[in-house]
């Protein structure tokens, strides 16, 4: 992720992370079984990243524009609390989501891969694109990670965050004792 001062700046006072699913949790492919069960492969390293960034004080959310039971299961799994799925207005829940956390939005980062995302990113201080996001929603970003999204870039972002916020060290630290 190539940084910037006005980047780091704005990840200095995040309390919050909202992410999409569908292409930046998971690589953005839906698959289905032939029941129409659904399937998503999320990536571990993000996981971690998320239970990091939830760990040292950042609260982390959701908003999809679809509906999966296993989404729910992995952001359970997690210890997210914030999961906001079928939300074809996404703004609604980050309204939702800043009055809930008593929250401005500049105290808010939003990472995104399609136009759907665009009108939360729009009003958070640092929004972010994943490396396969639309070129468009990577033009309205601030940051685009270097990994894509369902493959790291997620915890490029975690731990972006936790640097910007001078806890990454110590964090790291205490997996060496």
């Amino acid at each position: 992720m190539e940084l910037d001062n006005k980047a780091s700046d704005s990840a200095k006072s995040v309390k919050l992370l909202i992410l999409d699913v569908d292409g930046v949790l998971t690589d953005g492919g839906l698959y289905f079984d032939d029941n129409g069960g659904e399937f998503k492969r999320f990536n571990a390293l993000d996981g971690h990243g998320i239970k990091m960034l939830r760990e040292s004080g950042v609260e982390v959310a959701i908003i999809s524009a679809r509906h999966a039971k296993c989404v729910a299961h992995r952001m359970d799994g997690l210890g997210v609390k914030h999961c906001y799925q079928g939300q074809s207005n996404k703004v609604i829940a980050f309204e939702e989501l800043l009055t809930k956390l008593d929250l401005a939005p500049n105290q808010v980062a939003y990472v995104g891969d399609d136009v759907i995302d665009l009108p939360v990113m729009s009003k958070v201080a640092l929004p972010i694109a994943v490396a396969n996001a639309h070129p468009y929603v990577k033009e309205h970003s601030v940051l685009t990670t270097l990994n894509t999204g369902g493959n790291g870039a997620v915890r490029e972002v975690c731990d972006f965050l936790l640097t910007a916020q001078n806890k990454y060290d110590d964090l790291m630290d205490s997996y060496l004792l």
